[in-house]
C-alpha cells in the first residue's frame, strides 16, 4: 500500500478501549486474550482461549439443532448437523487452552441429544442408562471434542 492513500475506517467508540496487557484481557473474533497459568511452561503465560459469548452462541446453535419440535427429523441427519457444527466451531477455536471450552461442550452436547432422543423415542429425561456416552459417540457418530488434537485443525486435505 502506498503511504499516501488511507483506508477510510472508522473507529467504533463504543467497542473501542485501551487495554493493558498483560494485566487485563480482550475479546478479539471471538478468542479471549490474555494471562493463562500454562501447565507445560508452569508459568502465566498470554495466550487465547474462546471467549465466553463464543461458547453460549455455539451452545444456542446446539440447543436449536436439538429442539423439541425437531424429533421427527433422522437422528442421522441430526448427528450429522451438530458434527458439522462441532468441528467447525473447533477448527476455529483450536488456539490455546481450549479443554475447559471443550469440555462444556461437550457435555452441552450430550445433555441435548439425549433429551432430542428421549422426545423422539418417548422417554422422559436425559435417560444416561438409554444413551450412555458411547452409544452416541461410537455407535450414533457424534463429534467428540475433547478426544480431538489440540492445536491441529481438522480440515482434511
Amino acid at each position: 500500500m502506498r503511504s499516501g492513500r488511507r483506508l477510510k475506517l472508522t473507529v467504533n467508540e463504543t467497542k473501542t478501549r485501551i487495554c493493558k496487557l498483560p494485566a487485563e484481557s480482550f475479546d478479539f473474533l471471538g478468542y479471549t486474550i490474555g494471562r493463562y497459568w500454562s501447565w507445560p511452561q508452569r508459568r502465566m503465560v498470554l495466550s487465547t482461549r474462546p471467549s465466553v459469548q463464543a461458547i453460549k452462541r455455539l451452545r444456542a446453535k446446539i440447543s436449536e439443532a436439538t429442539r423439541k419440535h425437531k424429533t421427527l427429523l433422522d437422528v442421522e441427519l441430526v448427528v450429522a448437523k451438530l458434527n458439522r457444527m462441532l468441528t467447525g466451531w473447533a477448527n476455529y477455536f483450536c488456539r490455546g487452552p481450549v479443554s475447559t471450552a471443550y469440555r462444556h461442550i461437550d457435555k452441552h452436547v450430550q445433555n441435548r441429544l439425549r433429551q432430542w432422543l428421549g422426545g423422539k423415542h418417548k422417554h422422559g429425561g436425559l435417560r444416561h442408562d438409554l444413551y450412555p456416552d458411547d452409544y452416541l459417540h461410537g455407535e450414533l457418530g457424534l463429534v467428540r471434542l475433547t478426544a480431538r488434537p489440540r492445536n491441529v485443525p481438522w480440515a482434511k486435505a
